[in-house]
């Protein structure tokens, strides 16, 4: 089973499924008995494979971490109850006070501040333009633990300097986090440019139906866990390739109880099925309207990698299967951003991104407003900004409904 789609349709009939069921159950429950308590005990000390406590582990939960492991590459997945609860407990559990991390200052805003938070706490982040490789090099320290980047960012879609990050994180022996939400595990895989973890939004693309919450943290065995002096002794177990993810799942699952439930994963893992069919139409859509939109008089300026005006569009070409399905553009002075919107028929304005519908939000009025002016100019964040997440609806309705938007 080597194609995409064929792997992830048939990931659950890997293992055997109660009877005969083409698909993993929900697994409703949050407590496992045993007949043998050394068995129980066998469990919990990680000598033997089981169900320990539903906060860390769950059948249905177990088959959607291994869909993400094939998707990904991956040798082992956690999975969590949203993106977020990714990515606070992936430093949770990895950082300590005075350590030091790189960020990419082109953020998902809800990133932005969980790192923020994270200095207030004693674990300082630099955050710097991910797009060029010397200047993560030039905002390594000594305490440096980590690098963080998205591989689009969200809103104005800056391509990460991916592959030149990761040889630099390599040659530093530094742990190399990409966040693939934006792309997903279809468009393109973060271990192929060195990632040693990945984190995924599972809410969006590969969920893609916007009816469950979800995250994800994948370890690619790339990076030597050896090297990294924040691993307890607790969690040096026979694999060393596995010491990092073991205390993400031990030490942040647990202690933090971000847990994703078992009606959630079972939503994810059947919508992760058709991710290459939805996001095949979704890029094909993409790339229509924000042509449609660039040749617009009303439209200042537009952002997207598959547009050869994009500064990264030559990356992106090289690194993404496809460019994508989110896009941001700017409206003319003229043009009230609100109207517009609300002229909008097929478009449905709303939060979130990786829906099958189209979505568009004003963004700083909305998911960036917290930031305050001056950060989000610091961003390339204009107040015209409007985001758009593109669905699979027929593209000839789309282009109307855009058009439709300037009255």
């Amino acid at each position: 089973m080597s194609g995409f789609t064929t792997t992830i349709v048939h990931s659950d009939r890997r293992d055997p499924i109660e009877h005969g069921s083409l698909q993993k159950p929900i697994h409703a429950t949050v407590a496992y008995g045993y007949e043998d308590v050394q068995d129980l005990a066998d469990v919990f000390q990680g000598k033997s494979s089981g169900y320990s406590y539903g906060r860390q582990v769950n059948p249905t939960v177990s088959a959607l971490e291994s869909k993400i492991d094939r998707m990904e590459g991956g040798i082992a997945t956690v999975c969590f109850a949203t993106g977020m609860a990714a990515i606070g407990t992936l430093l949770f559990a990895l950082l300590r006070r005075g350590d030091h991390f790189v960020s990419s200052s082109f953020l998902f805003g809800n990133t932005n501040s969980l790192f923020q938070s994270f200095s207030v706490h004693g674990v300082d982040a630099s955050f710097v333009d991910a797009t060029d490789v010397e200047a993560v090099a030039g905002a390594i320290r000594e305490e440096t633990k980590l690098v963080f980047v998205e591989t689009i960012a969200n809103p104005r879609t800056q391509v990460a300097a991916l592959r030149e990050i990761g040889e630099l994180c390599r040659e530093r022996e530094l742990i190399y986090v990409v966040d693939n939400t934006m792309t997903s595990p279809y468009l393109f895989q973060p271990a192929d440019v060195g990632a040693s973890l990945i984190v995924n939004s599972l809410t969006k693309y590969i969920g893609g139906h916007g009816n469950a919450l979800g995250g994800a943290i994948t370890e690619t065995g790339l990076y030597n866990w050896e090297l990294f002096d924040n691993i307890y002794d607790t969690y040096r177990g026979a694999d060393p390739k596995k010491w990092g993810i073991t205390q993400i799942r031990k030490k942040g699952l647990r202690d933090f109880g971000g847990a994703l439930g078992a009606e959630a994963a079972h939503h994810i893992g059947i919508g992760s099925e058709t991710l290459a069919l939805r996001l095949e139409r979704q890029c094909a859509n993409a790339k229509t309207v924000t042509k449609f939109l660039e040749n617009h008089e009303k439209v200042d300026a537009v952002y997207y990698p598959g547009l050869e005006s994009h500064p990264e569009h030559a990356r992106a070409k090289e690194l993404f299967r496809h460019p994508g399905a989110l896009f941001s553009f700017e409206l003319a002075e003229d043009v009230d951003t609100f109207d517009y919107l609300n002229r909008l028929e097929v478009v449905i304005k709303s939060s979130n991104l990786g829906d099958n519908r189209t979505l568009a939000i004003p963004v700083a009025q909305t998911i960036y407003f917290e930031m305050g002016r001056e950060r989000r100019a610091s961003m390339g964040i204009k107040e015209s900004l409007v985001r758009i997440s593109v669905g699979i609806e027929d593209v000839d309705d789309l282009i109307e409904d855009f058009d439709r938007g300037f009255g």
